[in-house]
């Protein structure tokens, strides 16, 4: 029997693994962790021009930066390296900025610089750039001077842009500009505009140096660019994000390792869970095309399948083919791929349907004149549980809308399984990356194939439930209230189908990007 002390330690051990099981209080970036965000502070006096550029990297692109700036590959940026990326990355951002004093262009000169890398969600971090820009500039007394500013780094990737502009002696004025910074430098984003953030690329305001009648805005303050290596200014909450702290543990020890598998499933099952993986539609798809038990199950497995493979495919962009495509664009693609291939199925399901039943309106028509007397009589015998309206000819009972071999192929039922799995969750591609930053990709990889199976239950549990529920509707009496709606569940399920690819499709195009 086992010793109280080994009890003791037993009980130490696991109390130990669910405390780490418990997610961590991490830092998930509110705007998106695909975004990359931007501020720039304007702040004109009589003799110049000085630019106070922010840029806030959330996770994903910030593990690509850490790629790339850790040059000798040990996995650390090192404070060496991070001073020698930020006073890189500053000359390359005033390259980016278009900055002109009434129509003449200046070029900024590059001064302090700061990189640092705030905590982030899933065991990643955030990347905080600050540059400080200055250009030489003499302003006449009391004359309207036009500065015009243009931010055209990143041009293609989503998330905030603000722009401030100060006077430091000389009055500004601008119809557009807010008169102070919303996020506080990309610290404290404002929670009534993060499903919109700003978008200000570019800006023109009025500078009178001098006396001019006009009261002087006071000077914008100071604030010192981030030294390397330092986490000020991390940006405090945000949505979604947080993962279990187990993944992060440093010993993986067999009751670590089964927990970590545990919780990676339930974490799957919870996102399969969530909307956006079409189950409304594959349940509509299985009760109205006939689908089996052995279509249920292979529908969840292709649902996950794509899923995973989609992860793998994402967390490849991420790490070797940053420059060729950003993944945010996958992001942004991915949603409106899934609708459109979910409307087209809706509607090959529709029109098989509608052909179905003009070709049991046909031979209906053909009996009552004597024709079509064969056909009709195989059709009545063939789908017994249709419970399909009829009419006697004869002596013998002839149906209306006949079942034309149904509608379900391994083929369409690919397709919408595939639909179903292209929007990739953030959760498991930050348990895969976050697993190759902690020097385990193999136990990342091992974590997002059982976080698919946890998927993979949900979905054919939902699968099941709609065969079980199309064989109830079609032993429910012809002429019960429900019974009625077993010859038109096809075509409702293909209405469905169809509305809700459509919507889909209306609203990923039309709507704004999902940040």
């Amino acid at each position: 029997m086992m010793g109280r002390r080994s009890l003791r330690i037993l009980r130490g051990s696991l109390l130990a693994v669910a405390l780490a099981a418990v997610p961590g209080a991490v830092l998930a970036h509110p705007i998106g962790n695909f975004t990359i965000n931007h501020y720039a502070g304007i702040t004109i006096s009589p003799t110049g021009i000085s630019l106070d550029v922010v840029i806030d990297m959330a996770e994903i692109p910030a593990f690509q930066e850490r790629l790339r700036i850790d040059e000798d590959g040990d996995g650390e940026v090192s404070d060496e390296e991070s001073t020698q990326a930020a006073a890189t990355e500053c000359v390359t951002l005033a390259s980016t900025i278009r900055l002109t004093v009434d129509g003449a262009v200046l070029v900024p000169a590059p001064g302090q610089a700061g990189l640092s890398f705030p905590s982030g969600a899933g065991g990643l971090s955030t990347m905080r750039l600050e540059c400080r820009l200055e250009a030489d500039v003499a302003l006449q007394p009391a004359r309207r001077t036009t500065i015009a500013f243009e931010d055209r780094s990143y041009p293609d990737r989503i998330g905030w842009r603000e722009i401030v502009a100060f006077g430091d002696g000389v009055a500004v004025t601008s119809d557009a500009l807010p008169a102070s910074s919303p996020s506080k430098r990309l610290t404290t984003y404002p929670a009534d505009l993060v499903s919109q953030p700003l978008d200000i690329r570019s800006a023109t305001v009025v500078a009178v140096a001098g006396p001019s009648g006009a009261s002087v805005a006071p000077a914008a303050p100071v604030v010192p660019a981030t030294g390397a290596g330092t986490t000020t200014g991390a940006v405090p909450g945000g949505i979604g994000g947080e993962l279990p702290a187990i993944f992060r543990t440093v010993d993986l020890t067999p009751i670590v390792l089964l927990l970590s598998i545990g919780t990676a499933i339930a974490l799957g099952a919870g996102h399969a869970l969530t909307p956006g993986h079409g189950k409304t539609l594959m349940a509509a798809y299985l009760v109205g095309s006939r689908g089996t038990p052995l279509h249920a199950v292979g529908l969840g497995l292709v649902v996950t399948v794509s899923h995973t493979l989609g992860i793998l495919v994402l967390a490849g962009l991420v790490i070797a083919a940053q420059g060729a495509l950003p993944p945010d664009v996958v992001i942004r693609v991915a949603p409106a791929a899934a609708a459109v291939m979910f409307a087209v199925i809706g509607g090959w399901m529709l029109v098989g349907e509608l052909r179905r039943r003009l070709v049991g309106h046909r031979s209906a028509r053909g009996n009552a004149t004597g024709h079509g007397h064969e056909h009709e009589h195989a059709d009545a015998h063939d789908h017994p549980n249709d419970h399909p309206e009829v009419h006697s000819h004869g002596g013998v009972q002839h149906s209306h809308l006949p079942e034309a071999g149904g509608t379900l192929t391994w083929r369409g039922l690919f397709a919408l399984g595939l639909a179903g799995g292209l929007i990739p969750s953030t959760s498991a591609l930050f348990i895969l990356l976050g697993s190759i930053v902690a020097g385990r990709p193999l136990f990342g990889l091992v974590l997002v194939v059982v976080f698919g199976l946890g998927m993979a239950v949900v979905m054919t549990a939902v699968g099941l439930a709609m065969v079980f529920a199309r064989g109830r509707l079609d032993r429910m009496p012809a002429r019960s209230p429900i019974g009625r709606l077993a010859p038109h569940a096809q075509l409702v399920a293909a209405v469905v189908v169809l509305g809700f690819g459509l919507y889909l499709t209306i609203q990923a195009v039309a709507g704004p990007p999902p940040l």
